[in-house]
């Protein structure tokens, strides 16, 4: 049933808090990285909207990371409308579409430090008469580390465990459950991608009142990601490493792309729509590699690493 009220106001006040976000983000990487800037790409979407692109590259401690905003609307496709499981073309549920969020992606230069990937996004949907259908919210933040510090896993799903029990103690186990059965490359024997944090979609509020609780659990979300990632960054930046952790580092950075190319929803979802795509994929990493049938020796960090990816962890026990 259609949303009686106009949100236009809480579209407003979202997009004002997303630009506020990728803001604060993003002076706060320079910050840690101490030499490399992000460069900003502005850019406008044909059928509607645009966004904000900035990439930064060759830093003391950030080899390539995005943190990119997006505002953007438009007619509802066929194409859309498979992907989204919408009713039929003319039934009256879907007929254009609005779409706001932040998309980040850091790929640190040393093998220590973890790769991380966080978004947090708000979907609308109308109907013919321009009444609002549908509405939701989804996102998440997790980590892609090539070493295991159990005090650093702990630490980051510390952080957003915290940052979502003011909205109910079931929240992080539910959406951490969630994360460890969405980031897994099942063509090689259901390994996850990293360790895991959160993730979440299609929560949808069911009032004005709602709307206003999951714009707040978004915020704390959002809010969260900086405390959960810097002091990690900062213990690990300066350990000293050679080959053997760069070609682990970038082993596992193939695993990351094979996830993103094969399995990801919103990059397959971003390619099927006409999206942006130097946008899109800015999420890949600068190097990765692929060797023929590689297994780390039993006994080694790399082993180690890998059989947390394979057996999920409950990181707060």
């Amino acid at each position: 049933m259609p949303f009686k009220t106009d949100t236009h106001a809480f579209r407003e006040k979202w997009i004002s808090y997303i630009h506020a976000l990728q803001d604060t983000i993003c002076g706060a990487l320079e910050g840690l990285d101490g030499k490399a800037r992000f460069a900003t790409d502005e850019w406008e979407r044909e059928g509607g909207g645009g966004g904000i692109t900035r990439v930064i590259a060759d830093g003391n401690v950030l080899e390539k990371g995005g943190v990119n905003t997006s505002v953007v609307w438009g007619e509802v496709t066929d194409m859309m409308r498979g992907q989204l499981k919408l009713g039929s073309p003319g039934d009256g549920s879907a007929a254009k579409w609005f779409a706001c969020g932040l998309s980040l992606v850091i790929h640190p230069l040393n093998p220590y430090v973890p790769t991380t990937h966080a978004n947090w996004r708000y979907f609308e949907l109308y109907d013919e008469e321009g009444n609002v259908s549908d509405r939701w919210f989804g996102g998440g933040s997790d980590l892609t580390p090539y070493y295991l510090f159990e005090e650093d896993a702990r630490h980051f799903h510390g952080v957003l465990r915290e940052a979502m029990e003011p909205f109910g103690n079931e929240k992080y186990p539910l959406y951490k459950k969630w994360c460890d059965e969405y980031f897994v490359n099942r063509h090689r024997d259901n390994e996850m991608r990293g360790i895991g944090g959160v993730f979440y979609d299609h929560l949808r509020p069911a009032d004005a009142a709602e709307a206003d609780r999951w714009f707040a659990f978004q915020q704390a979300c959002g809010n969260s990601f900086l405390p959960a990632y810097v002091p990690i960054v900062l213990r690990r930046k300066d350990i000293p490493y050679g080959e053997r952790e760069k070609e682990w580092q970038e082993i596992r950075r193939g695993r990351y792309v094979e996830f993103n190319l094969v399995h990801d929803r919103g990059t397959l979802f971003g390619l099927k729509t006409q999206g942006r795509t130097e946008s899109i994929l800015m999420s890949l990493p600068p190097r990765a590699r692929w060797g023929y049938n590689y297994r780390p020796q039993p006994g080694t960090p790399e082993a180690e690493l890998l059989d947390a990816c394979l057996h999920p962890r409950d990181w707060m026990a």
